[in-house]
């Protein structure tokens, strides 16, 4: 069982120190993301990086639609990685998506986090009365009808709109290499189930120590996003971050590492 789960998901565990970081990407990419954040962090804390099934190195043959329906399935994945490598009191940092997989995992077995790091997390991307998500549903539907006509062609034009710094085209080349990595029908059932969900009820019930950070020029998180989850977890902190584009660890790495260094500090120390 044990290796079928490290296998499944692609587990890699780094560096020596006593306690532990578990780092979760967001759609599109994989646990090479973290890169930088690894580079900084791994010789004070051990490590852990994976791949959500359907990207990077997983085994792509364990996904399947009817399993993947819903945020609980990956939530559920990482818990079973958590308790292969007999993880405790461990730091969460959870990019885009994974910010509420992290929640839903917290909320099924608050004890195994310490705390929890939300980078551009949304409960809810939809638009809705009195809420701020960022998309109306025309929007969304334009997106995955742009992903079934050309799924490649949408991946070299989305890479740079969600990364920005556009005088930095390393980063968009980077982000549609590994959005170019996914099969296209994964990565368009995986869309329809992230922008569609709606997580907002679950916020109140989380109790771990949460920091949410949040960029300011994110075009699929609004900056009310960030003021929503932090209104409504009683536990958390708002903490805005001088970064553009939805993947801040990648485009302003030194401010998401300090970010959570400060709080593993704060945790441990």
């Amino acid at each position: 069982m044990a290796t079928s789960v490290l296998q499944r998901n692609n587990v890699n565990v780094l560096g020596n120190g006593k306690q532990t970081l578990v780092f979760a990407h967001g759609f599109g990419s994989d646990q090479t993301a973290w890169r930088h954040q690894v580079a900084a962090l791994a010789s004070k804390y051990r490590i852990v990086l994976f791949d959500h099934v359907g990207a990077g190195k997983s085994d792509f043959n364990a996904y399947s639609p009817r399993r993947y329906s819903s945020l609980h399935s990956y939530a559920e994945d990482l818990l079973e990685v958590c308790y292969e490598l007999k993880l405790k009191n461990c730091l969460l940092v959870g990019h885009s998506v994974s910010g509420m997989v992290s929640m839903l995992a917290a909320l099924e077995d608050p004890e195994l986090f310490s705390h929890l790091i939300f980078v551009s997390a949304s409960p809810r991307y939809l638009n809705d009365t009195g809420y701020v998500g960022g998309f109306e549903q025309s929007d969304l539907d334009a997106f995955y009808a742009a992903m079934s006509s050309n799924y490649h062609a949408w991946a070299s034009g989305f890479a740079p709109i969600a990364m920005g710094n556009p005088e930095r085209p390393e980063l968009a080349t980077e982000f549609a290499n590994t959005l170019s990595a996914i099969r296209p029908d994964i990565a368009i059932a995986v869309a329809r189930v992230i922008y569609q969900s709606d997580h907002r009820a679950e916020l109140s019930r989380l109790k771990v120590p949460t920091l949410v950070l949040q960029s300011n020029n994110d075009v699929a998180v609004p900056t009310e996003v960030g003021t929503y989850i932090s209104r409504n977890v009683s536990t958390s902190k708002l903490l805005p971050i001088a970064a553009n584009g939805h993947l801040p660890h990648m485009s302003s790495p030194d401010v998401v590492t300090s970010a959570i260094a400060k709080v593993a500090a704060a945790a441990w120390n």
